[in-house]
């Protein structure tokens, strides 16, 4: 226990508790992650090894492959959701979940060493959502590009792959991902919560697969995906906005 403070009066006044840490629940969308949902459960059990409060959740939704036995062997909580879609799944994890701080994660993205401290630190701070800056495992310039801009206070750039945390009470106070979009669900919940309060860019970076770059090109699959981000901001529906992914971009999971 701490030494009491000495006052001006002479006597002892307690020393202030330590803030309590925030529990997290780390929330995992996927669809068909066998290549590689096992290395990121390895991984986050490795980055949170000795660490309280913290419960890992997969949100599957309705995979073909055995992701969902994999998770299982990793010892995580798996959730078969009863409808498909990222912001579905999230929701539905989210409703599961019983963590304080709500921490969404891509399959294939890897959070920095002591991720825990960076989100716990951001909400002692005040911040009730923000996420981290981005980093791609590939070398090519233009990713390293994309990545660097992604530091910016700009909407434009925050993307799914950067990871997302936000208090409970404010994710509810938002209502949540929009089920209904299968598309930009990503920026468009951040508009939101950077409306509620101060969002937080945390100055490390997620690291993330580059194989959708790869698979596609990485011009064209950039090309694409700016093409379809200036449609919905355009009001484009999602239907149409979905169909245009679909034709575009190679290997999707739509």
């Amino acid at each position: 226990m701490p030494a009491p403070a000495p006052t001006r009066s002479g006597y002892a006044r307690p020393a202030p508790p330590a803030a309590a840490v925030a529990t997290v629940s780390i929330i995992i969308p996927t669809y068909n992650e066998a290549a590689t949902i096992r290395a990121s459960l390895d991984f986050l059990r490795r980055a949170t090894a000795g660490q309280s409060g913290l419960e890992i959740i997969v949100a599957d939704g309705g995979s073909t492959d055995d992701t969902r036995q994999r998770a299982h062997r990793a010892g995580v909580t798996v959730l078969a959701c009863p409808h498909k879609g990222q912001a579905a799944q999230m929701n539905y994890g989210a409703r599961q979940a019983r963590g304080e701080l709500l921490y969404f994660l891509h399959a294939d993205s890897f959070p920095p060493p002591d991720f825990l401290g960076d989100l716990r630190q951001a909400h002692q701070q005040g911040y009730g959502s923000g996420c981290y800056r981005l980093a791609f495992d590939h070398p090519h310039w233009f990713l390293r590009f994309s990545a660097w801009c992604t530091r910016l206070p700009l909407t434009a750039v925050r993307f799914g792959d950067q990871s997302l945390f936000v208090t409970r009470e404010l994710f509810a106070q938002v209502g949540g991902f929009r089920e209904e979009l299968l598309i930009m669900e990503d920026q468009e919940i951040v508009r939101r919560l950077q409306a509620r309060g101060p969002f937080r860019v945390l100055p490390r970076a997620v690291t993330t697969s580059a194989r959708k770059y790869l698979d596609n090109g990485v011009f064209r699959l950039q090309g694409a995906f700016t093409l379809i981000a200036g449609l919905y901001w355009l009001g484009v529906s999602q239907p149409r906005l979905v169909g245009l992914y679909r034709r575009l971009i190679r290997q999707d999971k739509l």
